[in-house]
């Protein structure tokens, strides 16, 4: 089960990579929300971090070093988009829901970690 965490979070990271470096036209659906888009970043980085909090579930020493990755990829992400495209800019509170989602997915994998102990 392991070995197919890991292709899967390698895939969601490299589908996040693409979509925040390609151009998205506006969305098929029109939605009156203003932080949609945050609320996106949130919960791609909530997945990501998930994923490879579950792929190494069993190593509780990554655990940290994953959360740092995460947050480092979002950042990272961010600064290319304002590097390599002329049509995606920097923002500061992509990082922020980036960073959010990440902590929501290690609180997530937490909670999961304890009710399974406890069962």
């Amino acid at each position: 089960m392991k070995d197919k965490t890991i292709y899967l979070a390698i895939t969601i990271t490299i589908i996040i990579a693409i979509l925040s470096l390609i151009k998205i036209g506006k969305q098929p659906f029109d939605v009156d929300f203003k932080y949609l888009d945050k609320l996106e970043h949130a919960t791609a980085y909530l997945v990501l971090t998930f994923l490879w909090l579950f792929a190494f579930k069993k190593e509780s020493k990554i655990k940290y070093l994953i959360l740092v990755l995460c947050i480092f990829f979002g950042v990272l992400m961010e600064f290319l988009q304002s590097y390599l495209t002329n049509y995606r800019t920097f923002d500061y509170i992509d990082m922020v829901a980036n960073a959010l989602g990440v902590l929501i997915a290690y609180l997530l994998f937490v909670l999961i970690k304890k009710s399974e102990a406890i069962c």
